[in-house]
């Protein structure tokens, strides 16, 4: 079962709602047959790559929001990180573009890094007050992880990972996605925001029975075996009626 999860790293719900599906998904009795792939997504492409001001300041002056509002607003979106074990520093968050976030995202995808990528941006992010658009961070991030460091030069020197960048945008667009973050089920079911565990929980069991195969009641292998049971009992078919 593949599970696709578009967010930005600029989302503070986003960070919550992965918490939320962890929870669920440690829970999950097939959760080593479930493959969990970040999409990109950005709230603000317009964004300058850094912005001189505070997040308050970002959202009263371009999203148009009273700062009273604003201050409510974090208050409630860090009680309810608080809930999920993180803390929220809104006041020390630096404003930036996350673009090039998302490409090392990419990057370390293709070193099978990119949970842990998600991870550090996001919590980074949030919670340490680290400059996301910044190459001197996402170097360090990267070489963290392992990556190679001629390849993180050639992150920033070149517009690798770009286009796969954009590709999850589109993607997302076609699917319908106005907001993050928001989890896709073997391209069948669709959860938006960061739903409760339990719901998550719920859509994991759901998918996953619908997409098995029927079983044939009755049809089990004893212990020496035999088969137990009859799967083919008396019943009519195209030919007629088992007599």
């Amino acid at each position: 079962m593949k599970i696709e999860i578009w967010s930005d790293v600029a989302c503070p719900w986003c960070y919550i709602g992965k918490r939320r599906f962890e929870a669920a998904l440690a829970e999950f009795p097939h959760r080593d047959s479930v493959e969990v792939q970040w999409r990109s997504y950005q709230l603000d492409p317009g964004l300058p790559e850094h912005y001189d001001g505070t997040e308050l300041e970002y959202l009263s002056t371009r999203k148009g929001m009273a700062p009273a509002q604003v201050s409510q607003m974090f208050d409630h979106v860090a009680e309810q990180a608080k809930g999920e074990g993180l803390t929220y520093r809104f006041d020390d968050v630096v404003v930036a573009n996350s673009f090039t976030a998302h490409r090392l995202i990419h990057l370390a995808a293709a070193h099978g890094k990119q949970d842990a990528a998600k991870e550090r941006l996001l919590s980074d992010h949030f919670e340490h007050g680290k400059d996301i658009g910044s190459r001197e961070y996402l170097t360090s991030l990267g070489q963290d992880l392992g990556i190679d460091a001629g390849e993180l030069e050639e992150l920033f020197t070149t517009d690798k990972y770009a286009d796969d960048v954009r590709l999850d945008f589109e993607e997302g667009r076609a699917l319908g996605i106005t907001g993050v973050p928001f989890f896709v089920i073997d391209r069948k079911y669709g959860l938006s925001g960061a739903q409760p565990s339990a719901m998550f929980s719920q859509a994991l069991t759901q998918a996953w029975h619908e997409k098995q195969p029927l079983v044939m009641a009755g049809a089990g292998t004893g212990a020496d075996g035999s088969k137990s049971g009859d799967a083919g009992a008396e019943a009519c078919g195209p030919a007629g009626c088992a007599v």
